[in-house]
């Protein structure tokens, strides 16, 4: 019983905090720079939207107005058999110099929607955008200056979870995602970021590969065949994108157990993910994998400091009680502030996303479906 303890303990440690330490080393030891140089290839910028008329506008506006030249870009937007104003939207900006708009009057998917913008675009460098979020003006030329290292196949940019007047949130998810882009910070100066993000992430043209119609994580799915075809995967904490930090916890749980769901088909979809095609399989195994297992190495522990006799068996005991303790008081109700607030949101947020890696597990054994929406 005790191995399965210390087992269990060295997969949870390695998950939230080896792996990081690893990349923290390898980030400084044997460092890969980045040629940055000013560029103005043509670009496509290409998003897909279904049902997005609450914030189509806006978002067309935001793209419009970045700093880069607006001979040098060209707008493909794909609208994924929508049935409210969208469409109506899209035909209004349809007169708007470089912009292009397809109307589909499916809901075929976002990897669909995809392939079919891919194919209209004639930008050297395709840049993905989601509708929602909003894209700082400098961004796109931050993401363009990689791609003077002719290493660089795909950029990925910073999303920032909060508002660009008061800053972003270091609550919930805000603060779970801030240590998860310190990561691909490292993975980056190491080599290659493992996946993107989707907000906003840049690829050559040349290195783009169509879709499977099923796919629910094109922002993984991509630069990993970028990374197959020899080319770096790079992140940008310059290239800014901003969203809103808390869409309640119902749909945040949906979105990652979407995102969740998304790594386990991935595995079906691409079996050489495991194997020596893999430049960045020690990178995917440890940054993507072993997290889906942590759940039940969670369980493990829990249930073998139950069953363990001694003091430090039960002290551990206890610490988790504390810590399931605070998270099921920072889902019941307001917190306030002060520090042992802080813990039990950070306990809130392991619990959700453990819960969420559960559930897409039984997603991917029953092969149920994740439907792409709004």
């Amino acid at each position: 019983m005790r191995w399965i303890f210390w087992a269990a303990a060295a997969m949870i440690a390695y998950a939230y905090f080896g792996y990081a330490a690893w990349l923290w080393v390898c980030s400084r030891w044997r460092r890969r720079p980045i040629r940055h140089g000013a560029s103005t290839p043509f670009i496509s910028i290409v998003m897909v939207v279904h049902n997005e008329e609450t914030v189509l506008q806006r978002k067309l506006k935001n793209i419009l107005q970045l700093n880069y030249p607006q001979e040098r870009t060209e707008v493909v937007v794909i609208s994924d058999g929508s049935i409210d104003g969208t469409n109506s939207i899209l035909r209004e900006s349809a007169a708007t110099p470089h912009m292009r708009c397809i109307l589909s009057p499916e809901s075929r998917g976002k990897a669909a929607g995809l392939n079919e913008a891919i194919g209209a675009a004639a930008g050297e460098i395709v840049v993905f955008t989601d509708a929602r979020q909003r894209i700082e003006p400098d961004a796109v030329r931050f993401l363009l200056e990689n791609f003077a290292d002719p290493e660089v196949g795909c950029v990925s940019g910073e999303l920032m979870l909060g508002d660009p007047d008061s800053g972003e949130t270091t609550q919930g998810l805000g603060l779970y995602w801030q240590i998860e882009k310190k990561i691909r910070e490292m993975e980056s100066a190491a080599g290659s970021v493992i996946g993107a993000t989707g907000a906003l992430y840049a690829v050559r043209r040349s290195l783009l590969v169509k879709l499977p119609p099923e796919t629910v994580l094109d922002d993984l799915y991509i630069p990993m065949h970028v990374l197959r075809q020899g080319a770096r995967v790079v992140f940008d904490s310059r290239a800014r994108v901003w969203d809103i930090p808390d869409q309640g916890t119902k749909r945040e749980f949906a979105r990652k157990v979407r995102t969740l769901s998304g790594n386990y088909q991935l595995l079906r979809l691409s079996p050489w993910l495991l194997g020596s095609a893999n430049p960045a399989r020690f990178g995917f195994v440890s940054h993507k994998l072993i997290r889906l297992f942590v759940p039940f190495a969670l369980v493990a522990l829990f249930l073998s400091s139950i069953l363990l006799a001694g003091t430090f068996y039960r002290l551990s005991l206890l610490v988790q009680l504390a810590f399931y303790g605070l998270g099921a008081w920072a889902f019941l109700g307001p917190k306030g502030g002060g520090a042992l607030a802080r813990i039990a949101d950070v306990a809130f947020t392991l619990v959700l996303l453990n819960t969420a890696a559960v559930v897409a597990l039984a997603n991917f054994v029953t092969r149920r479906r994740v439907v792409w929406a709004r």
